[in-house]
């Protein structure tokens, strides 16, 4: 299987044949290079698929996700697109990132709060940017600053994860 052109495949208000992709890069974790390579597709559904099956093989294998640790924090916020984007913040939460790669991760997730006025990529971002405060309290006083204004979005969901 060509991971691209299975993931170019089927109803593009789907994830088509992403579940396929993601165990088949669980089967063969030497293929995880090509899957991500598709991020950067010049086809919008391609990189919503490939980043949704990123995320996934994410959760499942973040070690698989580690040698791309750079590239996801300089390249990937470079893509503009919600999908993308929102996997991306679910992809930081799941790899293990030292103390310099957090900070860096964080700094990207607060870019996304304001770059993107797409309600799922506050949503999720604002929730890993959550769970990175409970797992390091430093962030604590920034954190409550940070999410004030999001406590007033015209998105019921958005300000209910503000408060």
């Amino acid at each position: 299987m060509v991971i691209a052109k299975a993931l170019s495949e089927g109803d593009p208000r789907s994830l088509g044949r992403a579940e396929e992709v993601v165990q088949l890069v669980l089967d063969e974790p030497r293929r995880v290079g090509e899957l991500f390579a598709c991020l950067f597709s010049g086809d919008e559904i391609v990189r919503f698929r490939a980043s949704d099956a990123l995320e996934k093989v994410c959760r499942t294998r973040p070690d698989l996700l580690t040698p791309f640790t750079e590239r996801l924090l300089v390249e990937v916020p470079k893509i503009d697109q919600p999908s993308v984007q929102w996997h991306l913040a679910q992809i930081l939460s799941a790899l293990p990132l030292d103390g310099r790669d957090r900070r860096r991760a964080v700094a990207v997730l607060k870019h996304n709060l304001y770059q993107h006025d797409d309600w799922i990529v506050v949503n999720l971002t604002l929730e890993v940017l959550a769970t990175f405060v409970r797992q390091s309290g430093r962030m604590r006083p920034s954190f409550s600053r940070l999410v004030r204004p999001f406590t007033q979005s015209r998105y019921e969901s958005i300000a209910k994860r503000g408060e």
